[in-house]
């Protein structure tokens, strides 16, 4: 067999091999990939975002059971920031999600940001596929938790739940519009902290105040009380977040198509880039062009960036 009907089967070490070779970028891929994509589109892709510390680990084990509880398979994909000094990642998310390593059911998959920023990784994308062509029924991502910039998982989930604690401070500064834009479902975690009231009492008014004035979504977007390590409030979450799966797939909206659309153009523009970057530093390299003396002669003042960009895409584009 190979590697594509492996993984279409459902072939566990096919699959893990394909996301470490997705991981460090190797030329197989591609062609790989091609093959792989006419048997993605069936999974539903649930994205978990908000700031470090806020539980959105613990939320993802405990959902990840309930689904296993309806006899559905579960992929995981967990990102975890990378040193900038090592370029090594702490992978944490692997050890909170232990009780699910016996199970054949879930397939969980840790992987490093690698530098990049948006909360996901430039191979994420790729892995959410390579599960769904694997016949995962719900994928559930979890990103890095970098903060107000982490918007990209919009551009790759069904539902995007966004997670909050309370006594953060300032919760209405703590969330700002562009993230809170991105919610689907609004979780506020450790919920038996004092001051949940008041979290939850802001969010509400930053929903009816922000989200509500777009014309083009009616979605009544849902505020979920969650105490995760206690398994409190995980059936309210995995109700809520059918209630939006409902929300879209309803024929008469138009919302599924609208969300498939982004995704594609997401995807399409991503793999765009790389693979434009990556084919003209590949050039450069080949005609003698030093990208390090490029960088050199910018740092000294002897060219500019400006130009030598223009330069280099009329040398490519001509």
């Amino acid at each position: 067999m190979s590697i594509v009907e492996q993984i279409v089967a459902g072939d566990v070490r096919a699959t893990a091999r394909l996301l470490r070779d997705i991981d460090d970028r190797m030329p197989t891929v591609p062609k790989i990939m091609r093959e792989l994509y006419p048997h993605t589109g069936k999974a539903y892709v649930i994205g978990f975002t908000g700031s470090p510390g806020v539980g959105k680990s613990t939320l993802v084990d405990q959902l990840a059971l309930r689904y296993r509880q309806d006899n559905l398979t579960v992929g995981i994909l967990a990102v975890d920031p990378t040193s900038p000094f090592t370029g090594g990642a702490i992978l944490g998310d692997r050890i909170r999600m232990q009780r699910h390593f016996l199970d054949a059911g879930v397939f969980i998959r840790s992987l490093a940001t690698r530098g990049h920023f948006g909360g996901l990784t430039r191979s994420t994308h790729d892995m959410i596929n390579v599960l769904d062509a694997m016949g995962k029924d719900v994928i559930l991502v979890e990103t890095v938790g970098v903060g107000q910039d982490e918007v990209e998982i919009a551009n790759s989930a069904h539902t995007t739940v966004l997670v909050t604690i309370p006594g953060m401070g300032d919760e209405v500064q703590a969330i700002k519009a562009g993230i809170m834009e991105i919610g689907n479902i609004f979780v506020v975690n450790k919920a038996d902290r004092e001051g949940s009231r008041k979290t939850i009492r802001e969010l509400r008014n930053l929903i009816d105040l922000g989200l509500r004035r777009r014309e083009d979504d009616a979605w009544e977007h849902l505020i979920v009380e969650t105490e995760a390590v206690k398994a409190r409030g995980i059936e309210e979450l995995h109700q809520a977040i059918q209630k939006h799966r409902d929300y879209l797939m309803a024929n008469d909206k138009g919302q599924l198509d609208d969300v498939l659309q982004k995704r594609a153009r997401h995807q399409l523009l991503e793999a765009l880039r790389d693979e434009a970057l990556r084919t003209i530093l590949d050039r450069l390299g080949a005609r003698g062009t030093s990208l390090d003396d490029m960088i050199r002669a910018i740092v000294s003042k002897e060219r500019d960036p400006y130009s030598l960009v223009q330069e280099v895409l009329a040398q490519e584009l001509k």
